[in-house]
Parts: structure tokens; C-alpha cells; sequence
């Protein structure tokens, strides 16, 4: 099924949220935050009185500017804001090191960022190695001789801004990627892709409507969360519920009690903890629940659905497509599969030349759909290797049932053999997961002590258990008999936790060394 958008000649990504002016939505909540709602109207306001806020710095039409935003309304402002005057707004990962906020700023050449007012120390720190940087924006302070304040440019600026005359194929924003697999790229969108993304996923599948009241612990400088809490309500004068800091267990019920979502956004991580530390919060608003960032393991599917009642929706989506391109439905649930193509993409599985393969077999995934991004910023070699005429190589190795479902196998870089036979790191911690004493897992490649290729496995245990050489015994035996025996873990290692992206992917290649 396709998604047929018309765009006129001149179109830019911010009408999302301000066609909420003229379509009887203006006063209808838009963001609710901690004490505090805000309305489509004051939205636009805000956005309109950022974007004119950097023009009036001088800053050149179309240069970068990096966006250091705790989730908070003056995200929304600040990344519609920039489009809508001309800008390609970066949202960028909150809880980085300075090293890594500088290897950002010199590697996107930002004229400009924004930054929350909590984060500020750490470009402070890493600002005079960026002569590029010609300003420094602060939420919730007031101006410096390094400085400039918010709420100060924008008492000056006016609130009404045309948009900038950019084209539906123009650059509007970049995304950096999580680094699960290594160093950020940094991935350029068009002014179109966000709203292929609003038809497809969030109006065929998901159903939103304006009544829908969204929550997404997944932050919204992911592309995951921006579609989530930003783009996917904008686009029907839907609310979105943002929460400021940490979503522990405890945060997030506290939030779900008091705002009463209707859809509800995370990751698996999180899925767990939650069933982990269930407090008896009523649950019962929540009509959808999906789950991205990496594959939902079956036994957290099926202990959420008889814990609540209420199905997840696992799927896939890259920075690269913006959000979710496969996706289990409402109505077409298979557990353990990431599921079926949604309306307006096409996906197929290919060998390492290529060449499609048989159905049941293992291969590369690829994706086609009018949300891929452009390329990535300063990196032909990367942008030809994914890339790939009109399809997006993704990285990850799936499989095909003959109903059509589409199952993941891990990365591309993550499988291994052992014995000569390839091995699925996701197959193996699915079945580890299914053991009451696992809390969390992650599997990877690694060499014995006879320099044999074997499987490793990462455990964290669940409350009250300890690890131990008996529980190692009786976690191999399991996976023995549950899956091919070549594949159980010769290696077992316990921890606290395991590194993980700030969106919950667990980063596999910290623990391969």
C-alpha cells in the first residue's frame, strides 16, 4: 500500500504544528508539562518568537544549529521555530560527555545551539574549542559575556514568522545516530519526511486522533520520541504528556496516574522495569502501546498482555527512515515478530551480494519509503554503503515467515558463527529472558581459550537472585533445550547493568572486547 502526499513547490516541515491555527485547534492543549499546559496557539507563539529570535542574530539562512533540549515545551518551539525560519535544527542526546558534544558541534559546524539550562556546564567547558559556535543560547538563565538568554531574545523578537520559501526535498533537520555500533553519523531529513512518517505509522496503524493524549519516556532527541511526543500529535492537534528527566518505574506511573495517556511509547528496557516494579497504578487510558529501539522479547510481550490487558505493538524504525517502517497492528499481532510493512513502505531481505532471499532465510534488511533521509552530513562513503538507489540498507539481519512477518535476527555486525553454523545474539537472549532468574541480557561473539569462536552472554538477575557457578549451569542447560545446542553461552558474566544507548538500545560492541 503507498502513502500519496502532494506537496506544493515551496513547503516547510513547522506547518505541522501551525495548520493547528486554522484548523480549529489552536486552544486545545498541546503540551502537558509538570503544573504547567500549554495550547497550540501559545506554541506556535513560542516557535514563531525563536525563529525570528535567530534571525535577528544574523546567523545565515540554513546553517546548523544544535538543540541541547531536555524534553520540555521549548523543545517543540525551538525545533519547529528553527525550520520554520530558515535553520536545520539538530536535536541532539541529552546525557552525553563533553568529549562527545564537541565531536558534534565540530563535526555539524554549528553557528548556533540551544541548551537547557542544567546541561550548560558541559559546553562551557568544550566552547572555546569551537570558534564556529557564534552563539550559545540558555534556557533559564539570564545572559552572559558567553551568553545568550531565552527568555531574553524572545521578550524582543515578534510572534508572527512566515515560513522560509524551502521545498518539500530541502534539508530541514539532522539527527545524529545513538552510536549502538560506534561513532554518530549525523543523518540529514527533508522537509517531507516528517510528515510521510504522521500518514503512515501514526494514522494507519496507530489511529491517532485529536482526543489521543501521548506519552513517551523514549526522549524526544531521538527520532524514535520525536515522532512520538512531537511530530505525531502536532499532526492531528493531538496532547502529548513530557517528562523532564529520568523516566524511572516509579516517574512514569506517576505520570500515567496523573495525565491518563492514551498512547503509550517505549522501549523494551523499559517494558521490563516496569513489570518488574508494578505498583498497582491504573493502566486502563492506555488504548496502544508501542514498542521500537530494539526487538521486544516474547515474555515481556506476554506478561504485559496478562498484567494489563493491553497488546504491545513491537516494530522497527531507524534514525535513518525517522520512525517505524515494520510494525505488528492492532488487529495483526505475531509475538516475537517485528511484524508487517507499514502502509507507504516496502522492505525485502538480501544476501551479501544482493541477491533476495528464499523465504525462512536469513538476510540484510532493506527499506523503501518517502521518509529516508538524504544522506549522511560529510560522508559520501557512508551515504553510498546504506544508501542504496531508492532502498535503505538498515543493518539488521531478518527473516520472513510464510504469513509474511518479519523476524529479527540482530545486527548485521552482531551475528557470529560458532561451530561454523551463524548464530542470532537476539535468538539466544530471547531465551534467556524466559528464565525467571534474568532480569535483563545481552549476547555477543566471543574467543575462548582455545581461540574458538563462542557465544558470551551479559546477565543481570533478577531481584533476589544471585549469580552464581549453579545458576550459570542451569541458564546453559536452559538455552540447550529450548534452542540448537551449538548456540547456549559457554561464557556467562554477571553484572549490575549493561550500557545502553540514552533511547535503551543495549551497545553490544562495549561488550565485545
Amino acid at each position: 500500500m503507498t502513502v500519496d502526499l502532494s506537496f506544493p513547490p515551496h513547503y516547510n516541515a513547522s506547518e505541522l504544528l501551525f495548520q493547528n491555527l486554522h484548523a480549529d485547534r489552536r486552544d486545545r492543549i498541546a503540551i502537558y508539562w509538570e503544573e504547567e499546559t500549554y495550547t497550540y496557539a501559545q506554541l506556535c507563539e513560542m516557535a514563531g518568537r525563536f525563529g525570528n529570535a535567530l534571525k535577528s542574530l544574523g546567523i545565515p539562512v540554513g546553517s546548523r544549529i544544535l538543540m541541547l533540549v531536555m524534553d520540555t515545551p521549548y523543545f517543540p518551539a525551538v525545533f519547529f521555530g528553527s525550520m520554520r525560519a530558515g535553520y536545520i535544527p539538530i536535536p541532539t542526546n541529552t546525557v552525553l560527555h563533553g568529549d562527545a558534544y564537541l565531536y558534534l558541534l565540530q563535526d555539524s559546524g554549528a553557528k548556533a545551539m540551544i541548551v537547557s539550562q542544567p546541561l550548560y556546564p558541559k559546553i562551557a567547558a568544550i566552547r572555546d574549542q569551537c570558534p564556529q559556535l557564534e552563539h550559545v543560547i540558555v534556557i533559564g538563565e539570564e545572559g552572559t559575556a558567553d551568553t545568550l538568554s531565552y527568555d531574553e531574545i524572545i521578550a524582543a523578537a515578534t510572534r508572527n514568522l512566515d515560513p522560509a520559501p524551502t521545498t518539500p526535498t530541502d534539508p530541514a533537520f539532522m539527527l545524529y545516530s545513538s552510536g549502538s555500533t560506534g561513532f554518530p553519523k549525523g543523518i540529514v531529513h527533508l522537509h517531507r519526511n516528517i510528515r510521510y512518517t504522521t500518514a503512515s505509522y501514526a494514522q494507519q496503524v496507530l489511529g491517532i486522533t485529536p482526543e489521543d493524549i501521548c506519552f513517551s519516556p523514549s526522549k524526544a532527541f531521538h527520532a524514535y520520541g520525536l515522532g512520538n511526543s512531537v511530530t505525531f500529535p502536532c499532526s492531528v492537534g493531538a496532547s502529548a504528556v513530557l517528562l523532564t528527566g529520568r523516566p524511572t518505574p516509579a516517574r512514569v506511573f506517576a505520570t500515567i496516574a496523573r495525565f491518563r495517556p492514551t498512547l503509550f511509547f517505549t522501549a523494551p528496557t523499559l517494558y521490563a522495569a516496569l513489570l518488574a516494579a508494578y505498583d498497582e497504578t491504573d493502566m486502563s487510558s492506555i488504548r496502544r502501546c508501542v514498542s521500537a529501539a530494539e526487538a521486544l522479547p516474547q515474555a515481556v510481550c506476554r506478561q504485559w498482555k496478562a498484567r494489563f490487558g493491553i497488546d504491545i505493538l513491537d516494530g522497527i524504525g531507524t534514525t535513518e527512515m525517522l520512525h517505524i517502517f515494520i510494525s505488528n497492528r492492532p488487529e495483526q499481532i505475531k509475538a516475537g515478530s517485528s511484524g508487517y510493512p507499514v502502509p507507504g513502505y516496502q522492505a525485502k531481505i538480501v544476501d551479501e551480494t544482493g541477491v533476495p532471499v528464499r523465504q525462512g532465510e536469513t538476510g540484510d534488511l532493506l527499506v523503501k519509503g518517502d521518509s529516508a533521509a538524504a544522506c549522511y552530513w560529510h560522508k559520501p562513503e557512508k551515504t553510498k554503503a546504506t544508501m542504496r538507489g531508492d532502498w535503505v540498507f538498515t543493518g539488521d539481519r531478518y527473516y520472513q515467515d510464510t504469513e509474511g512477518a518479519y523476524y529479527y535476527e540482530g545486527r548485521s555486525d552482531d551475528m557470529f558463527k560458532v561451530s561454523g553454523q551463524w548464530v542470532s545474539p537476539i535468538e539466544v537472549e530471547n531465551t534467556l529472558i524466559e528464565h525467571p532468574a534474568v532480569f535483563e541480557c545481552a549476547v555477543v561473539g566471543a574467543t575462548n581459550e582455545q581461540g574458538l569462536q563462542c557465544t558470551k552472554a551479559f546477565i543481570v538477575w533478577a531481584q533476589g537472585i544471585q549469580g552464581d557457578d549453579t545458576l550459570t549451569q542451569t541458564l546453559q542447560d536452559h538455552v540447550k533445550s529450548r534452542i540448537a545446542p551449538y548456540k547456549y553461552p559457554r561464557i556467562v558474566v554477571y553484572r549490575d547493568e549493561l550500557p545502553k544507548t540514552a533511547t535503551g538500545k543495549i551497545q553490544r560492541f562495549l561488550l565485545r572486547g
